[in-house]
């Protein structure tokens, strides 16, 4: 390894940050996609050189997926990559995740309105998951506050049938015959939301993310609007993992590259205060699966009046990983050392809607 790269996609842009392995100094090069909202982004390492996938949306052409193969000195899209078929009558408002399948071309798409799609060709075109679309909970999921979209997408590391796929506001659905049909998981997962006696549905949870790590597929780690959980059975089964963090509101979900065990979360103060408890950011680390949780705040401000995004924390996958998070007031910050201590390394930046980070 021997450089670093980070893409900050923005309500205003995409921005993209290189460093070497120290990660102490950071030169940024843009805004990319100027004045197009960039919800999603990827670095994909996978291929003979690295590919950086954006998701952009622009009030004049609409979305579209950029890709760039020279770490972002040029950039290259396909006109209605993600274009629904005809009969369905929906247009691609946003995409709002990109991600690498199991298989070395696969790249897939989640969207709002709420859609997944499969790529043979590393990005450059798409194909609507149709199973999905046509699935007959779909009427019934409504949208949350940001919209209605497949925010997660999580292919399974080593077997292409099997996808694990959350919607806000629909749940966690799982297919694992290559998408012909889909199942929602979510028994054990609370929507306070709904009325009491009704808050364990089939579907219709407003989860924010669900991660997990390759080496242990089975084992995922959701955050909720309102709930913190780990399923030991990929999905089939949750149970609450958050007692012993301030607050079991937030969006983020990150699992350490090396430690499947070792999570990473942002709380919020709530639905109503949509800003870290007491206001002073923290990044909360489990590193026992979500039995206990420290605060890690070295370094990070004490007056933040702010949120971080279900997609704006990530790591690199540097033998000590580095962390990241950009933040709704433009802020970036990172920790070289898993969280022990942390700085600024981007300011005044449009609303951060995305990071991720890679180790070339």
């Amino acid at each position: 390894m021997g450089e670093t790269v980070v893409m900050v996609g923005t309500r205003k842009g995409l921005w993209v940050g290189r460093s070497d392995d120290d990660r102490a100094r950071w030169e940024w090069d843009g805004p990319h996609f100027n004045m197009e909202e960039v919800y999603s982004c990827l670095i994909d390492t996978r291929g003979p050189a690295p590919r950086l996938l954006v998701g952009a949306a622009s009030s004049w052409i609409g979305p579209q997926v950029g890709r760039s193969d020279d770490l972002g000195a040029t950039w290259t899209s396909t006109p209605d990559a993600l274009r629904f078929p005809e009969d369905t009558g929906a247009s691609v408002e946003r995409v709002w995740q990109l991600v690498p399948g199991a298989e070395p071309e696969v790249v897939y798409a989640g969207t709002e309105p709420g859609a997944v799609w499969r790529s043979s060709d590393r990005g450059e075109t798409f194909t609507l998951e149709r199973g999905l679309w046509d699935h007959p909970h779909r009427p019934r999921w409504d949208a949350g506050f940001g919209g209605q979209a497949f925010h997660t997408v999580l292919p399974h590391p080593t077997d292409p049938a099997s996808l694990t796929t959350a919607i806000s506001t629909g749940g966690v659905y799982q297919s694992t015959d290559g998408g012909r049909s889909w199942a929602p998981r979510n028994q054990g997962i609370r929507a306070e939301f709904l009325p009491e006696g009704e808050q364990f549905p089939e579907f219709g949870q407003c989860v924010h993310k669900v991660a997990r790590h390759p080496a242990r597929p089975e084992r995922l780690f959701a955050q909720n609007h309102g709930g913190v959980y780990r399923s030991d059975d990929e999905g089939a089964t949750w149970l609450s993992i958050a007692d012993g963090l301030p607050s079991d509101f937030g969006f983020p979900m990150v699992v350490h590259p090396h430690e499947p065990d070792t999570i990473f979360v942002f709380p919020l103060a709530g639905a109503e205060a949509r800003f870290p408890p007491e206001g002073r950011a923290r990044v909360w680390r489990s590193r026992d699966a979500g039995e206990t949780w420290e605060p890690l705040g070295a370094g990070l401000p004490d007056s933040f009046f702010v949120g971080v995004m279900r997609d704006a924390m990530c790591t690199d996958q540097h033998p000590t990983p580095g962390i990241y998070f950009g933040a709704r007031n433009g802020s970036v910050w990172a920790s070289a050392d898993e969280g022990g201590s942390w700085r600024e390394i981007a300011a005044n930046l449009p609303d951060v809607m995305v990071v991720r980070a890679s180790s070339l």
